[in-house]
């Protein structure tokens, strides 16, 4: 049943997508108003605001994301009106979601669906990206893992979460939301590593980008909810790993405990950089 609530806000989301002539994506501000669960359009505004004030804050010029304009709007007996809206895009949008209240299911679904969809696109959008071989998009996604695990330890302590064993505990509840019930021992063993192999080091990049996704929105969430005690975090952290997981399914990906496991681990490929990287310098 969650699932199906899952695939149908997603395919709302999609199905109120606009186009434009250069190809970009964008939303309506009072569609995507009605579809978040705002009746009146003015108890929305305030959240686009907060939205406006944390694009600015992230360094993102305002009028990218968040254009002025009119949208028609029925008033009843098939009557339209012209009134003042944005047309939003989508890291608008994302910042939106994280903005208006997490306790309406269409609202958490739609912070799981534009942030993945901002994320892929930001990865899309990035030539430098695009130009990388598998190995270095594995290496670029495992150290930005291993940044914001940095961050997410930090955030889980501040929830509760105070030993080593209190962090694989919760780490694990991340992993069986995010695998379909799987922990790190599990996830281990359908990859068939040995013993001193670990899981993250053994990842293709889309699988590095899923657990990517399931880190930052979880650091994300702990802050913003103030979540506290070891128990809401560490469900919480097993709730983000699920909707990360519903959001693959609903775009038709691969399970994540599916992905083919790459033959080379990253140490092997970091060697490997390492001696490139001494060729140019010894060659210039």
């Amino acid at each position: 049943m969650t699932t199906n609530i899952e695939q149908k806000h997603h395919q709302t989301f999609e199905a109120i997508k606009h186009t434009d002539a250069n190809g970009g994506e964008y939303w309506l501000a009072r569609a995507l108003a009605k579809i978040l669960g705002y009746a009146e359009y003015r108890n929305f505004l305030p959240v686009i605001e907060r939205a406006k004030i944390a694009c600015e804050n992230s360094g993102q010029p305002l009028q990218d994301h968040f254009v002025d304009m009119h949208e028609m709007v029925s008033i009843g007996s098939g009557a339209e009106r012209e009134m003042e809206s944005y047309a939003l895009s989508r890291y608008a949008c994302y910042l939106i979601v994280q903005n208006a209240d997490p306790s309406k299911p269409v609202i958490a679904n739609g912070q799981t669906y534009f942030a993945i969809q901002t994320r892929k696109q930001e990865l899309q959008n990035d030539d430098a990206f695009n130009q990388l071989k598998e190995d270095e998009k594995r290496l670029f996604l495992r150290n930005e893992l291993k940044e914001h695990n940095k961050h997410l330890v930090e955030a889980a302590a501040n929830a509760g979460v105070e030993s080593t064993l209190d962090f694989a505990v919760f780490q694990n509840h991340g992993y069986k939301g995010l695998y379909g019930g799987l922990d790190a021992k599990g996830i281990h063993a359908k990859k068939s590593l040995k013993k001193s192999q670990k899981i993250l080091d053994h990842m293709g990049s889309t699988e590095l980008a899923a657990n990517l996704f399931r880190a930052t929105q979880t650091e994300e969430k702990l802050k913003r909810d103030n979540i506290q005690g070891k128990r809401q975090a560490n469900q919480t952290h097993f709730e983000v790993g699920q909707k990360v997981r519903q959001t693959i399914q609903s775009l038709g990906g691969t399970m994540p405990e599916n992905l083919p496991t790459p033959k080379q681990g990253i140490s092997k490929i970091e060697q490997q950089q390492k001696l490139l990287q001494q060729d140019d310098d010894e060659a210039s």
